[in-house]
């Protein structure tokens, strides 16, 4: 049951669709029909989840049985029409704080209470869920495959298999641009500008949201010397914006999991973040990798990333991000996952 509600869940639900098939599985996905915009997140969630239900029922009655069932978002499973598993990359237990979850927030904690198999994302998605969502060994993480996009475009450019074939100084993923903290990327970049070596040009591009959708969020560009926005791209034109990025840099306020980051890693990115609340998957990773380029002082990381960026780093990050690997993945799948669903 695929709520879809962004394309980062959509594509997560089609790398489960598709790892499951190679274990074996014959699948099909239900998908939610999406609806108009709600003014606030509590009748989006209810938009959301009575459209999940009525896709369900009617996966349903076309499947003739009793089918396993994946719920795709907590919120996909909140009406559900019979149990299932549950899989998240976050709960409305940290995402939903206050009066934004007031009534999502305890069907949440029954649907996990009830549901025969849970599936995180990662161990900090498991970790903030409610109790009830850890009681027992129904958990299973099962993270979303990433993958890097450029070894299959190195044959046709083979510059970009390398840093200094990187003509695009730094890239940014701002689809929400409050959630995504756009603002404090736009003013570390303006200190940065003021501290480049002289004669050093660079450019930072904001995709996945249009200029339009950011006048109307209130983000000022006027300002901001040396900034490019790009929209809402097809994956893959994004991806190779991605592949082109010497440095990867996002200061969110909260992370539900922060595939983008990920993406950046996989793609040889150097990421330059803040810390945040979430379960940020690649939080860790970066720090790892070099606890230079995260902190509160993003303006201070981010000229370090451009002026003097970490030795090897694309090679470690590759070998941190094994466990995401879709081979990895697909393993878990096939040998974990396919004996213990449902059905």
């Amino acid at each position: 049951m695929s709520l879809g509600s962004t394309e980062g869940l959509r594509r997560a639900d089609e790398e489960l669709c598709d790892s499951l098939r190679r274990a074996g599985a014959r699948v099909s996905i239900a998908r939610a029909r999406p609806h108009a915009p709600r003014p606030t997140l509590m009748l989006t969630d209810l938009g959301w989840a009575r459209a999940a239900r009525t896709a369900a029922v009617q996966a349903l009655a076309r499947a003739g049985g009793a089918p396993a069932i994946v719920y795709s978002t907590t919120t996909a499973a909140l009406l559900w029409p019979a149990p299932g598993a549950i899989r998240f990359d976050a709960c409305s237990a940290g995402n939903r704080p206050g009066r934004h979850g007031l009534w999502q927030r305890p069907l949440e904690r029954a649907r996990l209470a009830r549901a025969p198999l849970l599936l995180p994302w990662s161990e900090g998605a498991l970790r903030e869920a409610p109790a009830p969502a850890r009681v027992g060994d129904r958990a299973l993480v099962v993270p979303v495959p990433v993958e890097p996009s450029v070894a299959a475009a190195c044959a046709r450019e083979p510059l970009l298999a390398s840093p200094a074939g990187r003509d695009i100084a730094a890239i940014t993923y701002a689809a929400n641009p409050a959630k995504k903290g756009l603002r404090r990327v736009l003013e570390a970049w303006r200190r940065v500008q003021a501290r480049l070596p002289a004669g050093m040009h660079a450019e930072l591009l904001i995709a996945g949201v249009s200029a339009q959708e950011l006048r109307r969020a209130g983000v000022e560009l006027t300002t901001t010397p040396a900034v490019r926005v790009v929209g809402a791209l097809a994956h893959a034109e994004y991806r190779a914006l991605v592949r082109r990025a010497r440095v990867f840099v996002t200061a969110p306020r909260r992370e539900d999991h922060g595939i983008a980051q990920l993406e950046a890693l996989a793609d040889g990115c150097v990421l330059v973040t803040t810390p945040a609340p979430g379960p940020y998957a690649a939080l860790p990773i970066a720090r790892a990798l070099d606890p230079r380029l995260v902190g509160e002082d993003l303006a201070g990381a981010l000229l370090t990333a451009l002026i003097d960026p970490p030795r090897d780093y694309a090679a470690r990050a590759r070998v941190a991000l094994a466990p995401f690997t879709r081979a990895a993945v697909d393993a878990l799948v096939a040998e974990r996952l396919l004996p213990r669903l449902p059905g």
